[in-house]
């Protein structure tokens, strides 16, 4: 996660509360405005954002928009889909990032998703079977 300072500069974000684990306040987005809760502790970093219309749920760019104001460039985050069971969805517009602190969080090769920017075809049935080959699965 950033340092309070630098998320403070954000011009999309007031901040209107501060503990010692974390902080809430307003976010504008460009089509709507909301609530944002971050925290830290307990071995993990999360945000939640809430936008003020119940039928509003913020979209990928949304997310990757917050992503990139509350987290650092180079750090991975992810949103969550548990086991039934352990589903809680005490605001039904309301999405969560969460990183992991105690460990490197696992992710998926990005090759599983698609060609990364600048990346040839060539290039990735090349990472594919060098990641399959190194599994010991053949593809």
């Amino acid at each position: 996660m950033k340092r309070l300072e630098d998320i403070k500069q954000s011009r999309r974000l007031i901040i209107a509360e501060i503990t010692d684990d974390g902080f809430s306040g307003i976010i504008s987005m460009p089509l709507w405005k909301g609530s944002i809760i971050c925290s830290w502790g307990g071995g993990w970093e999360h945000c939640s954002v809430s936008p003020s219309k119940k039928n509003t749920i913020p979209t990928w760019d949304d997310m990757c928009m917050i992503k990139d104001l509350i987290f650092k460039e180079d750090e991975a985050v992810i949103q969550i889909h548990p086991p039934k069971d352990e589903y809680v969805n005490n605001m039904p517009n309301c999405l969560h990032l969460w990183r992991y602190l105690d460990g490197n969080m696992v992710l998926p090769p990005s090759f599983m998703v698609g060609l990364r920017k600048g990346q040839t075809m060539a290039e990735l049935d090349i990472e594919i079977k060098n990641y399959y080959a190194a599994r010991g699965e053949k593809i």
